[in-house]
């Protein structure tokens, strides 16, 4: 009779185990549904589906638990354990945080259905309102042209205020550089000598290159000479 029993328990066990395992997958197909901006202002047949697949879950599990419940109730007190009370108290635990679960999502896709349905609403009743006055839509529509245009106003401004800002810059560092270049041409004409010691460099420089002139000269009539 024990093992009859051990044997029961396990094999219901298992099915609570299965059928927690089944909920959450369709928990998480059920909650894009929740987060949705999309929804049709009815239910689809998926949807539908998938609510009565969960709602079937759930009474099965209910139905189950209480199988547990009754057949460790049946047991002596020799044969039943902490371990099976603690296995059934915590699949009562599951099964009221996915009972939880569901009427979350189920709010939530009721709340984005309407959320969606509103938008929706609106954007009939803007298009209505066009339809039946040309005049406004032509409104909106020249109001929207004049945005555009004061946005292109907006980025050429912005475009000049930038070209005039480094034209300023470039102003400014040639001004700077023929500051400087004053200042060496001053400092050169003050110190004594400067001028003719750069006279004296010239002079020297153009003289060497007088006698390297000369030189290849020579060596260019030496080569044809010899040939």
């Amino acid at each position: 009779m024990a093992s009859s029993t051990g044997g029961g328990w396990a094999q219901l066990r298992q099915q609570a185990r299965n059928l927690e395992t089944q909920t959450e997958s369709l928990f998480s197909t059920y909650s894009q549904y929740a987060t949705s901006t999309t929804l049709p202002p009815k239910p689809s047949e998926e949807e539908t589906r998938l609510e009565s697949q969960i709602h079937t879950l759930l009474t099965k599990r209910t139905t189950l638990l209480a199988q547990l419940t009754r057949l460790l109730d049946s047991e002596s007190a020799l044969t039943s354990s902490a371990l099976k009370q603690s296995n059934l108290s915590r699949h009562h635990e599951i099964l009221t945080q996915h009972n939880a679960e569901y009427d979350r999502l189920h709010t939530l896709t009721a709340t984005s259905r309407q959320k969606s349905n509103l938008l929706t609403n609106i954007r009939a009743d803007i298009s209505e309102h066009r339809e039946r006055n040309p005049a406004a839509e032509e409104a909106d529509y020249m109001l929207d042209e004049r945005a555009r245009i004061d946005r292109s106003h907006g980025i050429a401004d912005t475009v000049l205020a930038q070209a005039y800002a480094v034209n300023e810059s470039f102003g400014l560092q040639r001004e700077t550089l023929a500051s400087v270049n004053r200042r060496i041409v001053g400092a050169a004409s003050q110190v004594p000598g400067i001028n003719s010691l750069i006279n004296r460099i010239g002079a020297k420089k153009r003289r060497d290159g007088i006698i390297l002139g000369c030189f290849i000269a020579f060596c260019f009539l030496v080569v044809v000479w010899l040939r």
